[in-house]
């Protein structure tokens, strides 16, 4: 309930001076000013210790502020944020109590509201995400070196107007970033070499998923290219998303826009400049930056080499003793007196035949199905192709 005059200070002292004269009971002068007992008992109070001043009105801000976040800390916040302008509140506070456990720190929501005070977080526009009419089977990564994912991030101009392509290899399980190289294209020719650095390094994965472009994928039976072909021969599976959905390798996606948001925003005035910006963006990532979908680890607490090393020779692909096995030569091979053109990637390489009913003959690269062979109602050899499907 509230004074009913307009004045509520003159109508506090009228109160108590009717109160201090004896002649009327506390409940009547409730009645008649309209507050309640408990206000009538709280300004009796104040006035008999502080006098006339304790019925004035008084801040409604708490004497103390609980939440109020230290200056010290919010120095610490916000040099940690212009250090690292990427990082959200999450991963400033995980990292900051890594290095100091000792520190109160506020929660990430307090965080992020002394970042934008301070000018330091720019409002997004929130975009709505779209529903994935067909769910794509997934073969999750359990472990270390499961999964790979690599992917050329796209071309940008450096400073002195020459593009460069990054090419990244990263581990699906915990996130760690193997390498970053800065090429001048997306031949194979410059990607072989890196990924045999990052093999020699760090051994050999089960599989490696990429997307269907150059030079992962190929125009012949199965996709296949002169790199994964390679891959299979070092028993590597590899593993390709739908064509245009860049969310079946949504997490390296994911890292590409960290990447170019750290690396490329400006540029490197050249080739080796920009890898001395890529090198130090990975020993970060890996060892410093902590990820939400880690519990706030950096990768490198969870990531360890693969037992599988690099070869000192490359191994030929081996069949089961009831196959059939061809080479092949300028993309073909010859099966029943008949040339069966399969793709020029499988040059000097060595196919697996098994038949699987009268006259139909399934078609190997390794463990990697290519097609199937069959004879039609003239007689003549047709190959049915089985695109390696998308996983």
């Amino acid at each position: 309930m509230s004074w009913k005059a307009s004045d509520p200070m003159s109508e506090r002292v009228r109160f108590i001076g009717q109160l201090q004269g004896g002649e009327r009971t506390v409940a009547g002068l409730c009645r008649e000013f309209g507050i309640s007992r408990k206000t009538a008992y709280k300004w009796k109070e104040r006035f008999e210790h502080e006098g006339l001043d304790g019925l004035r009105e008084r801040s409604r801000a708490p004497h103390r502020l609980v939440r109020q976040t230290p200056p010290k800390i919010q120095d610490l916040l916000i040099a940690a944020r212009k250090a690292h302008s990427t990082w959200g509140p999450k991963k400033l506070k995980a990292w900051l109590e890594e290095k100091d456990p000792s520190l109160e720190l506020p929660y990430p929501s307090t965080i992020g509201d002394l970042l934008k005070a301070e000018g330091l977080v720019k409002s997004r526009r929130r975009r709505q995400r779209q529903a994935v009419e067909e769910q794509v089977a997934r073969l999750d990564a359990d472990g270390p070196n499961v999964e790979w994912n690599a992917d050329f991030k796209g071309e940008f101009r450096l400073g002195n107007g020459q593009y460069c392509y990054p090419l990244t290899i990263s581990d699906a399980f915990s996130r760690y970033l193997l390498g970053v190289r800065a090429l001048e294209g997306t031949a194979g020719a410059g990607a072989r070499p890196f990924f045999e650095r990052v093999f020699r390094e760090y051994g050999l994965p089960q599989r490696l998923r990429t997307d269907n472009g150059s030079p992962f994928a190929g125009t012949g039976l199965g996709k296949l290219s002169a790199l994964s072909v390679w891959w299979i021969r070092l028993g590597i599976q590899p593993v390709r998303g739908r064509p245009h959905h860049p969310q079946d390798n949504g997490r390296h996606e994911r890292m590409h826009r960290t990447l170019k948001a750290e690396t490329t925003r400006p540029p490197s005035s050249s080739n080796r400049g920009q890898q001395r910006l890529f090198d130090t963006f990975r020993e970060e990532y890996n060892e410093e930056r902590p990820h939400e979908a880690l519990g706030q680890r950096p990768p490198g607490r969870l990531y360890r080499a693969s037992p599988r090393p690099f070869p000192t020779k490359l191994p030929e692909v081996e069949y089961p003793a009831h196959y059939e096995q061809r080479t092949v030569c300028k993309g073909l091979f010859t099966w029943h007196s008949r040339s069966i053109f399969i793709g020029e990637s499988l040059n000097d390489q060595r196919v697996g035949l098994v038949e699987i009913d009268d006259r139909l003959w399934r078609v190997y690269f390794g463990a990697l199905e290519l097609g199937v062979l069959g004879v039609d109602r003239k007689g003549r050899w047709n190959k049915r192709v089985l695109p390696m499907s998308p996983v």
